[in-house]
């Protein structure tokens, strides 16, 4: 189910805390084999110019986002909600900068960054809030910035549901309309693609993926 995200010590973002305390680096082994995140991140990286500066929102362990696009030069800042999460990518991906935070708490400047990503780190936040979230990260991106945005498109809101073993609340939204949110935040979009994934997990259940790329108009 992607990348962390969350308000420490407060409803949801607690619990996405301690779920992701939880897992560790399980959930790293469990999705290593991706490809259709790897194919997003070569999308990516195709479209940044040097020593590009990225916001990796839910970066988790580091690994694929931020440690691929470090190592391709790009300055990157990554933000999770989980401390496990946040010192295993610190020493993971040491080219890397990140804070433990939530990113809605975060200052985000206008036209700060040259693209964000945001894999799968919305799942945890109520519908209202991943709109409301995704307009404010395309206004931290300058003009004809890159987004490249993740999510499992199912139409559910407020659901209890099980992640590899561990007790999540998630909502989201159907893949045309996550499109369409993204679009009304103020992208682009450029390109999706659907892909079915099964985590590398023993709680691992197939799951659908969805990936949008775009640009802020």
């Amino acid at each position: 189910m992607g990348d962390s995200q969350g308000r420490a010590g407060e409803g949801h973002g607690s619990e996405a805390a301690a779920v992701f305390d939880a897992l560790g680096a399980e959930y790293e082994r469990a999705f290593a084999a991706s490809a259709a995140h790897r194919q997003s991140l070569e999308r990516l990286l195709a479209g940044l110019a040097p020593g590009s500066s990225v916001l990796d929102v839910g970066s988790g362990t580091g690994r694929p986002t931020a440690q691929t696009l470090a190592d391709a030069g790009h300055r990157v800042l990554g933000v999770d909600v989980s401390p496990v999460m946040t010192a295993l990518a610190a020493r993971q991906v040491p080219g890397a900068e990140f804070r433990c935070a939530d990113i809605r708490d975060l200052p985000l400047a206008e036209g700060e960054f040259d693209a964000v990503c945001v894999y799968f780190s919305l799942l945890q936040l109520e519908r209202g809030e991943q709109s409301d979230l995704l307009e404010r990260l395309v206004r931290s991106l300058r003009p004809g910035g890159l987004l490249a945005a993740a999510t499992v498109p199912v139409d559910v809101a407020g659901v209890d549901a099980v992640f590899m073993g561990q007790p999540v609340r998630v909502s989201s939204f159907g893949a045309e309309e996550f499109t369409a949110l993204t679009a009304r935040a103020g992208v682009a979009v450029e390109w999706t693609h659907s892909a079915l994934f099964t985590p590398d997990h023993p709680a691992g259940e197939p799951e659908p993926h969805l990936f949008v790329h775009g640009r802020r108009i």
